[in-house]
């Protein structure tokens, strides 16, 4: 596992920050979290978003949910990150307190919504953390929008090539409900409720199509693949896979988590998210993020 450098402030950086939203008296700013809607295309999409960017120039780090589930369990690793770079996790349309379109979205769509939210929120460039299909979406929009990403942790990435039906998944679902904590069941039916059957079937019937195999050479940003020791969704040999077709990837496993590791091990995920983050900001700052990703210098990427 990646070490942990504490050293997250970033000196010498010009870059301008995103307003954040008033703070009500008493709370406390750093690592607070805060409920917004942006309007894209005139449609309201939901994010939990830090309230503030502690460091001016810190690289935002956006958090992308699975299936049926929301932004809701992506709240702990939020709170371990927020307190040093600007952190969000929206809603995509669809999904938990976001506008329900009438057509389900796939994988590429759901991918071009995530970008235009990004756009409407002003983000710019940020580090994509993905878990489950929300990996298939984050590699989508590196490889289709690559002026939007810096970099992508990919948790527990789906979907596994050597059984990709609704039967197996539903199996693989089943058993690593035994690994994951108590809370991801009351999220998963609460946004379960709120997703409905009809979209659910129809979304992961897209995902399971998703050719993330084939996109996956074409990312040419830095990536970290992560896997839970206990997860039986994504094997070993999928994780391991899945960073040796990306071009500029890295595997790791962590002990003791499940398939939810921003739930189930957030500090853990917070550990390595961070000076991953840290090695991708040094090269923006010094112009040379291409040349780091080409040679492999970020410590973060050495396999």
């Amino acid at each position: 596992m990646v070490a942990h450098p504490d050293v997250p402030a970033l000196p010498g950086s010009t870059a301008s920050r995103a307003a954040a939203p008033a703070l009500p008296e008493g709370r406390a700013r750093r690592g607070a979290l805060a409920d917004t809607w942006t309007p894209v295309e005139g449609r309201p999409v939901y994010a939990r978003v830090s309230w503030d960017a502690p460091l001016d120039g810190a690289l935002p780090v956006v958090l992308v949910h699975g299936l049926v589930v929301s932004s809701l369990y992506m709240v702990p690793v939020m709170r371990h990150l927020a307190p040093y770079r600007r952190v969000l996790a929206p809603d995509l349309p669809g999904f938990g307190r976001s506008w329900k379109p009438r057509r389900v979205l796939g994988v590429s769509a759901l991918a071009d919504a995530l970008g235009a939210w990004m756009g409407a929120a002003g983000i710019g460039r940020a580090l994509l953390v993905g878990n489950s299909m929300g990996c298939q979406i984050a590699v989508d929009v590196a490889v289709r929008q690559p002026e939007l990403v810096a970099g992508l942790v990919l948790i527990g990435p789906t979907m596994d090539p050597r059984d990709r039906t609704l039967r197996g998944e539903a199996w693989r679902l089943a058993r690593a409900l035994v690994h994951e904590p108590p809370a991801l069941h009351a999220i998963e039916l609460v946004d379960g409720v709120r997703f409905g059957v009809r979209r659910l079937y129809a979304t992961a019937r897209y995902a399971l199509n998703d050719p993330i195999q084939s996109k996956l050479p074409l990312v040419r940003q830095p990536a970290l693949v992560l896997r839970g020791e206990h997860d039986p969704i994504v094997p070993t040999a999928w994780a391991e896979q899945v960073a040796a077709l990306l071009p500029y990837g890295r595997a790791n496993t962590v002990p003791g988590a499940g398939h939810a590791i921003n739930l189930d091990s957030p500090a853990e995920l917070a550990r390595v998210v961070r000076p991953f983050a840290c090695a991708i900001e040094r090269g923006l700052r010094t112009g040379a993020h291409d040349n780091a990703i080409a040679d492999g210098s970020a410590h973060v990427l050495r396999r």
